[in-house]
């Protein structure tokens, strides 16, 4: 699945426990009639990802549905859902990285120099 919005907030890298886990929390705003804020975790060796990014920028995200079911102490089962992240583009750079550079509008004019002397029969 993707989640494709604008970068609203990137949290710090935070370590938990005593096994080194690690965990990084993005915002992301859709850009739809009603704009939603989703929370999408990045954890262990996917956190640097966001390194290079910045809140402001359009980006496209891939994540994974995550849901665990819980019993607190007095027996009561409880369930919860995550999003995490496992890829993460840049949807401005991708457009203009797809996309050959446009030729200036002068390359389609048309040669008006030539001379029919100039002029080269193909032989086929």
């Amino acid at each position: 699945m993707e989640i494709q919005g604008k970068i609203k907030l990137i949290d710090e890298t935070k370590t938990y426990g005593n096994n080194g886990f690690r965990k990084r929390e993005l915002v992301i705003t859709t850009e739809e009639q009603y704009p939603q804020h989703i929370l999408v975790e990045f954890v262990q060796d996917k956190t640097d990802l966001l390194n290079n990014y910045q809140v402001g920028q359009n980006v496209k995200v891939s994540i994974n549905l995550r849901g665990r079911e819980w019993t607190n102490p007095q027996g009561e089962v409880k369930y919860f859902n995550s999003i995490q992240g496992w890829r993460i583009e840049n949807v401005d750079q991708s457009v203009s990285a797809d996309m050959p550079p446009i030729p200036p509008a002068e390359a389609f004019e048309p040669a008006n120099d030539l001379k029919e002397e100039d002029h080269d029969d193909l032989p086929f």
